[in-house]
């Protein structure tokens, strides 16, 4: 179950329920695609349980994996604010149960309750920040700087260890920092052999500080 701190950090528990209560609770299979680019809707989706992953592609099958998400967090948001098609793709990693918030249900909640737009703006300037370093360390940095940042992004503490728990393939890193499959390949197996990462029931541990050049 959610968190009342993890999605809306700014929102109170009180005012999470009213924006949850608000949204119509389904259920979705692994491989489920909730979004498709370029198509047109206006729902707000809140990630109840399981996992999703957020991404780009082109006519020929190629992909950019912008984001995962999980439990608290949430997508869709800007269909609420817009008329605009969707700007990116989402597909279940795994089992997932989500909150679905229309368009109109989340104009009456915010008309009864001012406040969560305004939380609401804040996490959407924080997201503007957060895609514009993105887009500046895809242009900006070598792979190698990519791929440490993606790990690290990652990361939850664990333990005292820093544990990736999305299993992840390496096109899956790929497809994230931009580049190619073989070259992070190389590059996982360097950090691997240097002990900087270990890998165990397909969690990547992250053991040592990265260095900061490959």
């Amino acid at each position: 179950m959610v968190s009342p701190t993890e999605l809306f950090p700014e929102l109170s528990p009180e005012d999470l329920h009213i924006l949850t209560s608000n949204g119509v609770t389904r259920n979705y299979p692994k491989n489920a695609v909730l979004i498709t680019e370029g198509d047109q809707s206006d729902s707000l989706y809140i990630i109840l349980t399981g996992k999703v992953k957020v991404f780009l592609s082109d006519e020929h099958g190629k992909e950019v994996q912008l984001n995962i998400q999980g439990p608290g967090e949430y997508f869709g948001e800007l269909a609420l604010i817009d008329q605009a098609p969707r700007s990116a793709s989402v597909m279940t990693l795994e089992p997932s149960r989500l909150a679905v918030v229309s368009k109109a249900d989340f104009q009456r909640c915010l008309a009864e309750h001012p406040e969560i737009a305004v939380e609401l703006i804040r996490c959407l300037v924080q997201q503007v920040r957060s895609l514009t370093e993105a887009v500046g360390n895809m242009a900006m940095k070598p792979v190698y700087e990519r791929v440490a940042c993606t790990l690290l992004k990652l990361a939850t503490e664990r333990n005292n260890s820093l544990v990736i728990e999305e299993r992840l393939t390496h096109q899956d890193i790929a497809n994230m920092v931009g580049a190619s499959r073989e070259m992070v390949s190389r590059i996982m197996k360097d950090l691997s052999t240097g002990g900087y990462i270990q890998v165990r029931d397909r969690k990547i541990f992250i053991q040592e500080k990265l260095p900061a050049g490959w």
